[in-house]
């Protein structure tokens, strides 16, 4: 039997309760914890772009990522689309109020992670030390 998943919630008399009415936070979180997504909307945080121009912005994205990632958005409410209807047509895409206020913790997130890259680095240096050496002795 495959284990649910659920993500912790909580209230003033239990603060850490996981509930299945956790599902929709979680459909919530997973579009806008997705590298990609937190990418398009920190850009469009700058202003309106065309699709070309957040192409060019977001390194390593590809065109199908992009237009999923936008169109994702989109449904989700936090971006609108408007084709201006010229040849060829014009596509411009921009934060709704919705995508303007997700900006206020992903650039607090995005600062947290500024912050505190060096302690990251430094754990993870740490731990790879540690397996590094774990692997050569049971090796030998």
């Amino acid at each position: 039997m495959k284990p649910a998943h659920h993500h912790v919630t909580g209230s003033a008399s239990d603060p850490f309760v996981v509930t299945e009415a956790c599902r929709p936070v979680n459909q919530i979180l997973s579009r806008i914890g997705d590298k990609w997504s937190v990418l398009v909307v920190s850009y469009l945080g700058n202003g309106t772009m065309r699709f070309s121009e957040l192409r060019r912005a977001i390194d390593g994205i590809s065109q199908k990522m992009l237009t999923t990632t936008l169109r994702g958005l989109e449904r989700d409410g936090y971006v609108t689309r408007t084709v201006t209807p010229t040849i060829p047509p014009r596509v411009d895409y921009a934060l709704t109020d919705l995508g303007c206020e997700l900006l206020v913790p992903l650039r607090a997130l995005g600062e947290w992670a500024v912050a505190n890259r060096e302690r990251v680095e430094a754990a993870q240096r740490r731990f790879d030390a540690e397996n590094a050496t774990l692997a050569a002795a049971q090796r030998a």
